[in-house]
């Protein structure tokens, strides 16, 4: 075993025998330092910078965006860029969309089918990947083969299909239509499936030799060993399901069933310059996920980090 070598050893004291990266774990406050980069502070500082450059090439735009919010649509709409606009910042473009829109009603829809679609789309994910990874059944690779390939199929090349399968099952206009086509994930699947393989297949047999039934040992064993990844599975679907437009959008026409995004886009001004209304709506669009993203940053980190969907 590798000793700790990162101190001078004091004479007359013996050499520590704790491993290396114990050692690198009390240090930098039970985070690892890996000197990829190199030693010395140099490294650190590369580092650093390259994650300042690119916090502010994320957050120019963003702050241009917020910038252009609180413009007049004459400012918004002028060429240049103007971090003050010459008219004074204004609320109009947030008056506009509370006047002429109907913000609670679409937030609390943005609100149900996103929990919705996260919480079938885990249930499902989750049965199939546990199904692919320890059951044995004629045609299981194949069947897993398909299922990862339809992760290369664009999402466009399915709107007709689904489409006209909703309208032959009465469902348009309704809740269903905008939830069932969204819960399947075969991107979600797949990341449970390598995850469940990697699970040790001794506590689910010691489950067995007690008792325990496959949907039994699924449930008490493997998904409280699997709550990192099923974290990230729900963090990543609700994104995705919140920030959703074009099926909402094809899949409803009554403004009572408009998510956010969907409903934002219905407003519109009378001059037809919407520069700032589309910043502002983007905006008020964003807020939601930012703050989720506030309450569980610390919870999002961990499952990215500690399921190998960091790049680890």
């Amino acid at each position: 075993m590798t000793t700790d070598t990162l101190s001078p050893r004091t004479p007359g004291k013996p050499r520590s025998t704790m491993p290396r990266e114990v050692v690198r774990r009390r240090r930098y406050g039970g985070h690892v330092w890996h000197p990829s980069l190199g030693s010395g502070p140099l490294p650190r500082v590369l580092t650093l910078l390259a994650l300042a450059l690119m916090t502010v090439v994320w957050l120019v735009p963003f702050g241009w965006g917020v910038d252009t919010s609180f413009k007049t649509e004459v400012d918004a709409s002028a060429s240049g860029v103007d971090w003050i606009p010459k008219a004074g910042f204004t609320l109009d473009a947030y008056r506009t969309i509370f006047g002429q829109g109907n913000l609670p009603v679409w937030a609390v829809n943005s609100v149900v089918i996103a929990v919705c679609v996260t919480a079938i789309t885990v249930a499902i994910s989750a049965m199939a990947a546990y199904a692919f990874s320890r059951t044995l059944f004629r045609g299981r690779r194949v069947l897993f083969a398909v299922t990862v390939a339809s992760i290369m199929v664009p999402p466009q090349i399915l709107i007709v299909p689904l489409f006209r399968q909703m309208l032959a099952m009465n469902l348009v206009d309704t809740y269903a239509a905008v939830i069932l086509p969204q819960v399947v994930a075969p991107a979600m699947v797949f990341i449970l499936k390598k995850f469940f393989d990697g699970v040790p297949r001794e506590l689910e047999e010691a489950a067995r030799i007690d008792g325990a039934g496959s949907f039994r040992v699924f449930w008490s064993v493997v998904l409280p060993l699997s709550r990192p990844i099923l974290a990230a599975v729900a963090i990543f679907v609700f994104i995705n399901t919140w920030n959703n437009f074009l099926w909402p959008f094809i899949s409803t026409s009554d403004p009572q069933l408009m998510t956010l995004p969907v409903g934002l886009s219905t407003v519109k001004d009378s001059t037809g310059l919407r520069n700032a209304q589309e910043s502002a709506a983007s905006i008020l669009g964003s807020i939601p996920l930012l703050i989720v993203f506030m309450l569980f940053q610390r919870q999002i980190v961990k499952s990215v980090a500690t399921t190998g969907l960091g790049g680890q």
